[in-house]
């Protein structure tokens, strides 16, 4: 007699002998909390949105009485009513230096052009480093000597160097950008898990495929992160570059501004910065959740800032 046969009828059947019954009845509950967690999400981004709303209404109002009922003089903070007139002037009738979209398209120009050369060099560097421990030591105090100069003095040096020229703003838009991506590429590449590398040093990876498949995605992150402040500081290297010398651009019309008084045209120049910034902020923001879409997603509707 084997011992199959020496068992109960009820311990030879399976331990669940009907799951499609089982799983007919998670499926609603799994549906129901799917269902609740998105009313979750869109309630928490109403609420953020209403905030920041509530916000700017706020600040805007503020403003915008205490200069009309002269509780501050507008002559030094301007008015939002008096910056909107500026800018519906720029865009009709165009500025003293020719059209709106025009002086943009310089800034911009000037600042892509800063922000690709900056991150490129920042990230070869910043990797090259990581990599290399004795040229991280011997290159270190030039470097750290290097981040402290003033971007400043450097500004005017350039506008000595390139003259009016694109190369002259886009070269303090490169030194801005570079050190911002070099030390996040670089602590990106150290901080890569070092049981990772060891693992794959056991299954046979040279030093190239190891830095391709292994440190550059492990630093993508730490990348990609800096990249979000790196443009600002292009943009603000361009205008930068401008208040040094140049015939166009956003940073030359608020200099312009700034040496007529006209408070007005000062902060419409920086609204138009500001706004050119944050489309750019959402491309990079596209371009990161496309490039590391191994990412876990965010959390209870997580809105980023």
């Amino acid at each position: 007699m084997s011992v199959r046969s020496t068992l109960p009828r009820s311990s030879m059947v399976g331990p669940n002998p009907n799951p499609p019954l089982q799983a007919a009845e998670a499926n609603p509950i799994d549906a129901e909390l799917r269902a609740r967690r998105a009313r979750a999400v869109r309630r928490r981004r109403v609420i953020v949105y209403a905030l920041r709303l509530a916000f700017a209404v706020v600040w805007i109002g503020s403003w915008e009485l205490s200069t009309r009922f002269n509780w501050v003089d507008p002559f030094f903070v301007g008015m939002p009513s008096g910056v909107v007139q500026r800018l519906w002037t720029w865009i009709t009738e165009g500025t003293a230096l020719g059209p709106l979209w025009l002086q943009a398209a310089v800034t911009m120009e000037e600042a892509v052009v800063g922000f690709i050369i900056g991150s490129a060099l920042g990230v070869v560097f910043g990797i090259l480093l990581g990599r290399i421990e004795l040229l991280a030591e011997t290159l270190s105090p030039f470097i750290k000597a290097a981040n402290a100069i003033p971007r400043v003095v450097l500004g005017s040096l350039f506008a000595i160097m390139f003259g009016l020229s694109l190369w002259g703003k886009a070269a303090t838009a490169v030194v801005l950008v570079f050190f911002v991506v070099f030390f996040n590429a670089f602590q990106g590449v150290r901080e890569v898990d070092r049981n990772l590398i060891a693992n794959a040093r056991i299954l046979g990876a040279n030093n190239r495929r190891l830095t391709t498949e292994i440190i550059i995605p492990s630093a993508l992150s730490w990348i990609l992160a800096s990249l979000h402040i790196s443009f600002g500081l292009a943009i603000v290297g361009a205008v930068v570059g401008e208040l040094f010398g140049a015939t166009a651009g956003l940073g030359q019309l608020i200099y312009n501004a700034g040496h007529t008084f006209d408070v007005n045209g000062v902060f419409a120049g920086m609204f138009v910065l500001a706004v050119l910034a944050l489309i750019a902020e959402g491309l990079i923001t596209a371009l990161e959740n496309r490039l590391i879409k191994w990412r876990p997603s965010r959390v209870s509707g997580e809105i980023p800032i």
